[in-house]
């Protein structure tokens, strides 16, 4: 497709496209992950801490694959075509999510629940391995994609191009993480309804398939540099010879040298080894860094579980429990601009030195006390869930005990649910309903079967309605989140105004009463702990290395963020605490025995101009070949001298 105009506004019209595609993207990405976990817990009907474990592995994935994607843009095949074919593969990734969560696929008897649970995991598992490299290897390929579509002239466009890329990101997670939750709690299916998962992950599929499209359809447009080399490659190669090199070398009878890194300079440039040893100071400061992010994105896995055993009524607005992740970008937008425009400021007028390894030492502490108001709201939760009422006098009674059972999602009740009849005995109950349910039963004598078959149950979120054909009896009853009721019906029912009086209710399990605003502390705390810690990080590591080595330094942040989602496994497995609440003050204490680790190590830190030492070192190398060429000149010198003086002597013993 070519198109002859180029600019508008001042702007390459390419970049629009470039734009539109990180918004659909990020709306793909962000979308998916808000619902993974309670995917993997109540659809492939996994135990939480595997929920967890595969969460984070995946997690981990996207943040280790940007490297590769990195090297295969540069050193191989462009940024374009890099965009191109691991945006195909993440759009597959994409649907074979969405199939797999059609449970109709292998539910074969057609109730509801698939018969070839194999089938979904397997397919759910190769879906998420195509979407981690897929989202992972266009990570540092779209902004960098982006950047090189300005000319020189245009560095104020392109400093604006990076702040509405950055919103992007933010406008897509928190769209995503509002609209997903919701399409999950719909009820979907083509013989039976179930949880619409698949749906939750269609509509990131779609968005996919958009980004896609447009992306392509700007091809004519963009600007393709051709791939130049990865300086990551050239890094590990001066590193990998400089260890080997000081390992040849390891004997007592070779002088030592400054550096370990200066046993690379029989076979590289200086200033490259000075480089490189800029960054090494900065990613020995990485070392620590990794167990923020251990914490930072348990938001989207314990804490979305911890929800689902709260009590989401916000007034009249109902939250699913994967929607509160959405506090995180809202809080991010608010945040930023607050620290930098006032906070920052204040603190700097009170004449304190609030230096950025600083800010990010407080940012762990905050993320540290996130996660103890996320255990004082589980013991509250805890407290909760253990006070189970148990009927005692009714269920002696001489009764054959009949129930049907309604799961209407606490977090999203539809407006008027049909209710199925099974019959069959009841148990006590010893656990709250999962996912939030209710759970209600209807009791009756066991000469009653036929009466009880021709009534129809209907609820309207608080209202239980029991009809028989023209006639009905309503009874009103606020049923709360994760409650269980016994509703029992005497043998001497009869329909009238009066009705609900002669049905007895007993409360089995009272519903949660621990609300989902007690999670926006430990939201605020996180959030901003955020946006101290990685915020500052970026801002700190790119003025402390050189301009060529910045993509360095991406790829050990990222790293640092894998790392922290392979210590949440290691925890998890390890650990095995048998209350949750002590594992929130685990976590905790460790980010605070590293945030102490890391103030020693940013004490001993000394700040550095990486322009300014390559400045310096390019004139003492200017320097160091000019005082070379002299010497060179004067023994070239010496040596015609010589040359002269030897002719002269010939001569003459020649005349002679």
């Amino acid at each position: 497709l070519k198109l002859f105009i180029k600019d508008v506004c001042g702007y390459p019209l390419s970049i629009f496209f470039i734009v539109v595609n990180e918004f659909c993207e990020r709306f793909s990405y962000y979308g998916m992950r808000a619902v993974l976990v309670l995917y993997f817990k109540y659809f492939l009907q996994w135990d939480e801490d595997l929920a967890t474990s595969i969460y984070h592995t995946f997690v981990a994935l996207c943040y280790l694959t940007p490297i590769l994607g990195a090297i295969v843009a540069d050193s191989w095949l462009g940024k374009f075509k890099t965009i191109i074919y691991l945006s195909i593969v993440y759009t597959i990734g994409q649907v074979a999510m969405a199939v797999s969560a059609v449970h109709d696929i292998t539910d074969s008897n057609r109730d509801g629940t698939p018969d070839n649970m194999t089938f979904h995991v397997v397919l759910s598992m190769v879906g998420l391995f195509l979407i981690a490299l897929g989202t992972g290897g266009i990570k540092p390929c779209v902004a960098a994609f982006g950047g090189d579509q300005f000319s020189e002239h245009q560095d104020k466009q392109r400093r604006t191009f990076f702040s509405v890329f950055y919103l992007c990101i933010n406008g897509g997670s928190l769209l995503s993480t509002i609209i997903t939750p919701i399409l999950r709690g719909q009820e979907c299916g083509i013989y039976s309804q179930q949880k619409c998962y698949s749906l939750a992950f269609g509509v990131p599929a779609a968005l996919m398939v958009v980004a896609l499209v447009v992306f392509i359809v700007g091809s004519g447009m963009y600007y393709k540099a051709e791939p130049e080399g990865n300086i990551m490659l050239d890094v590990c190669k001066c590193i990998g010879f400089a260890i080997k090199n000081r390992y040849r070398h390891r004997s007592k009878q070779y002088p030592k040298r400054q550096h370990w890194m200066d046993w690379a300079e029989e076979k590289y440039d200086k200033l490259l080894i000075a480089q490189i040893k800029m960054v090494l100071k900065v990613l020995f400061l990485y070392i620590p860094l990794p167990m923020f992010w251990t914490l930072f994105d348990q938001k989207g896995s314990r804490w979305t579980l911890q929800a689902t055993t709260m009590n989401g009524y916000f007034g009249q607005l109902v939250i699913q429990p994967d929607q509160m992740q959405t506090f995180n970008p809202i809080l991010i937008l608010t945040l930023v601009p607050i620290m930098d425009s006032v906070i920052y400021p204040l603190i700097k007028k009170c004449g304190f030195n609030f230096t950025p390894l600083k800010r990010m030492t407080v940012g762990m502490f905050l993320a540290a006390m996130a996660f103890v108001c996320a255990a004082l709201v589980q013991v509250e939760i805890d407290q909760n869930l253990n006070s189970l009422h148990f009927i005692d006098s009714l269920r002696k009674t001489n009764t054959y005990s009949l129930f049907f059972r309604k799961h209407c999602q606490c977090f999203h009740l539809p407006p008027r649910v049909i209710c199925n009849v099974i019959f069959s005995q009841t148990k006590d109950l010893t656990s709250k309903p999962e996912q939030g349910n209710n759970e209600i039963r209807n009791n009756l004598c066991k000469q009653y079967y036929s009466f009880l078959a021709i009534f129809s149950f209907l609820m309207i979120r608080n209202k239980f309605s029991l009809s028989s054909g023209s006639q009905s009896c309503e009874y009103i009853k606020d049923f709360g989140f994760g409650s269980s009721y016994t509703f029992f019906i005497p043998s001497t029912f009869v329909f009238g105004p009066n009705c609900q009086d002669s049905i007895t209710v007993v409360e089995d399990i009272e519903p949660n009463s621990v609300h989902m605003a007690l999670q926006i502390p430990q939201y605020f705390f996180i959030t901003a702990g955020e946006v101290m810690f990685s915020v500052t990080g970026l801002e700190f590591s790119y003025s402390q290395a050189p301009s060529n080595m910045k993509a360095v330094l991406q790829a050990g942040w990222l790293f640092t963020v894998a790392v922290g989602n392979f210590i949440v496994l290691i925890v998890a497995e390890i650990a095995k605490l048998p209350n949750k609440w002590a594992e929130y003050v685990l976590f905790a204490s460790l980010l605070v025995l590293v945030c102490i680790i890391f103030s020693i190590m940013a004490y001993f830190y000394t700040y550095i101009d990486p322009s300014e030492i390559e400045v310096q070192f390019r004139k003492k190398v200017d320097d160091d070949e000019d005082d070379k060429d002299k010497q060179q000149k004067a023994e070239i010198e010496m040596v015609r001298r010589d040359s002269a003086e030897s002719y002269d002597d010939n001569y003459k013993q020649s005349k002679m």
